[in-house]
């Protein structure tokens, strides 16, 4: 229960005049762009989900959005964000030429370059973060940001310390969802990544369900390309028709079959894309824990599985294909939060092992325990 107390007639007309007073000393100020040093900075500031160390590379990353508010009536520029960690050391420090990269506007989509740093009173933007770590043994247990903007007219930028955070380390680790060599992770984690970037809003909300998404296409032997002959015939492309597995035990929860294979191409589509048919044929796979396993463009036919099913590790559940929003055959898998494609969170993971180089005649490393990032090649082992 919440007791209200009542102040007496004059004590409240006098709280009412010191707080207009207040308030049209500020907000005026506000509007026009201040002149002077404003009160505070007038941000609000939202990690919509909390990282979980990961690792690649051979380092350790934290992957997160940052989604930033502008709570005044003013223009204000964003001018730089230091990550700190929870012992107060310097994590990472962006400016405002990397921020420009890296920040989304959902309401000035036109913006470009440095401009994109502006904006006006009640605009959101979301500002991608990617920090890592070189020592993987420091792990901070949370995270702060210090953001600097610049408000109004003001020429120097206000520093506000905020969007604390706790860093997770619950990594699902995980079996290879395909076998064989010569594997490409398009699209792959990376901070520009379109995967990354794909912040769609679903059933009222707004999530990136593909942030650590690949697209497993399947080069030749020579690296040069991923079919042979006819690039609009799909049997010509080496990935059509692997075998796609299950990465973990678990229980099936979404299935969809019977949509059509694309010709190959960028801009041909079997069927309209929608909701329903943007992940074409394809499985998702609860695997324990709040985690679910999308296995997208998988070929008309070819499943193995249906709803309710238990699964094995490394039981085949479909066949590499070439459906839905698809331009030539492969394996889009992520990893995600809610049995949705698109409408719920993805998330990091650890394949148990694999062997990658950068390029076709770089040298091939293993690696263990760690995500591959993109446009690397890998080999998974035999099962």
């Amino acid at each position: 229960m919440i007791l209200v107390h009542r102040p007496s007639r004059r004590a409240l007309l006098a709280a009412c005049f010191c707080v207009a007073t207040l308030l049209s000393a500020f907000l005026p100020c506000l509007a026009k762009g201040p002149a002077q040093k404003p009160l505070t900075s007038p941000i609000n500031v939202v990690v919509p989900l909390a990282p979980i160390a990961f690792q690649a590379d051979g380092k350790t990353h934290l992957v997160y959005e940052l989604h930033v508010t502008d709570f005044s009536g003013a223009n204000i520029a964003l001018a730089s964000i230091e990550v700190l960690s929870d012992s107060g050391t310097t994590l990472s420090r962006v400016e405002a030429s990397d921020l420009a990269g890296n920040l989304y506007t959902p309401g000035n989509r036109k913006s470009k370059g440095m401009d994109k740093l502006n904006m006006s009173g009640g605009q959101t933007a979301v500002i991608y973060m990617w920090v890592t770590l070189d020592n993987p043994s420091k792990v901070p247990a949370a995270i702060e940001h210090k953001i600097a903007v610049r408000v109004g007219k003001y020429p120097d930028p206000i520093t506000v310390e905020c969007a604390r955070i706790a860093v997770s380390r619950d990594l699902p680790v995980i079996s290879a969802p395909l076998r064989g060599d010569n594997w490409g992770a398009g699209n792959g984690p990376a901070n520009s990544s379109g995967h990354r970037r794909a912040l769609i809003p679903i059933g009222g909300r707004a999530q990136i369900g593909q942030r650590f998404a690949i697209d497993w296409v399947r080069l030749n032997p020579d690296g040069k390309a991923t079919y042979t002959g006819n690039p609009l015939d799909n049997k010509n492309y080496r990935a059509y028709g692997s075998d796609a597995m299950a990465i973990a035990d678990g229980t099936v929860t979404e299935v969809k079959d019977g949509i059509p294979e694309n010709i190959p191409g960028e801009n041909s589509r079997a069927v309209p894309i929608t909701l329903e048919t943007i992940a074409g044929n394809h499985v998702i796979l609860d695997i324990g824990q709040g985690r679910y396993a999308l296995y997208a463009h998988l070929q008309p036919g070819s499943l193995k599985v249906k709803l309710g099913d238990h699964v094995k590790r490394g039981q085949v559940l479909g066949l590499v294909g070439n459906s839905g929003n698809s331009t030539e055959p492969h394996l889009h898998f992520h990893l995600t939060n809610g049995n949705s494609a698109l409408g719920s969170e993805g998330i990091p993971y650890a394949l148990e092992s694999f062997d990658a180089k950068t390029e076709e005649g770089a040298p091939v490393t293993r690696h263990k325990l760690e995500i591959p990032t993109e446009g690397e090649i890998v080999t998974f082992a035999e099962k």
